[in-house]
């Protein structure tokens, strides 16, 4: 696979809080890697960074080949990133939202079309898109946000907490949606503290902890080393 995304040493202080003490990793072409560990680890930090949202303290970040330093704008144009705390335009119906992004997104009026097109099918709401997002559920509400994230098909999509918050039918819909784009090639940096719903989506993992990278590896490989049954006891046996 090609490499898409290389960390190297990143770090990150507010004041003499060390959010990420030096943490390195890549992510392929099509691959979803997932950072997890517990609320407080650097994750949502990590993701910031790259998604050109907060400036590092210190190590790289390389994406593609542009520097994040020098070239942020480089990201910009080609990553799309989904905070947990993202909301939707609650005055606005859902169909028009969308209509909204993609010509912020688009080129062209053509192009526009393509990515409300492609965002329907994956918000998969239905009638429901005629409504204003503030009647939605968290779990539609989520499944739009996924739709504006992806309509484009950046090469990077960057997803913090994905489906925090969503009930199993939700969280389920969202993976899978997670799962074709990723099949599709577009590569995927999560974090989640969620690490039996994370074993089952992503290709490989970090596991952080207090802004350091306690290792890393696939669901099995892990498994394997520690001698665990899940994620969890991985994570458990990796902090002693």
């Amino acid at each position: 696979m090609n490499e898409v995304l290389e960390v190297e040493g990143l770090k990150k202080s507010f004041g003499t809080l060390e959010a990420l003490r030096g943490i390195s990793f890549q992510v392929q072409k099509g691959e979803i890697f997932a950072l997890i560990g517990p609320n407080g680890a650097g994750k949502t930090t990590a993701l910031r960074i790259v998604a050109t949202l907060l400036s590092p303290s210190g190590g790289r970040v390389s994406f593609l080949g542009f520097d994040l330093k020098k070239e942020p704008e480089k990201f910009r144009q080609r990553i799309s990133y989904l905070p947990e705390e993202a909301g939707a335009y609650k005055n606005l119906k859902g169909i028009d939202y969308l209509k909204f992004m993609a010509n912020f997104y688009s080129s062209s009026e053509k192009e526009a079309e393509e990515f409300i097109g492609r965002a329907r099918n994956i918000a998969d709401l239905g009638t429901r898109l005629n409504e204003k997002a503030g009647t939605y559920s968290k779990g539609m509400t989520r499944k739009l946000l996924l739709a504006r994230a992806l309509m484009n098909r950046p090469e990077l999509a960057i997803l913090d907490e994905p489906t925090s918050g969503l009930d199993v039918i939700n969280a389920l819909e969202v993976r899978e949606i997670v799962k074709k784009f990723s099949r599709e090639g577009i590569s995927v940096l999560l974090s989640s503290h969620n690490m039996l719903e994370i074993e089952f989506l992503s290709d490989r993992v970090g596991l952080i902890n207090k802004g350091a990278i306690l290792d890393s590896g696939t669901p099995e490989e892990l498994k394997h080393k520690y001698q665990a049954k899940n994620l969890e006891e991985v994570f458990r046996s990796a902090l002693r």
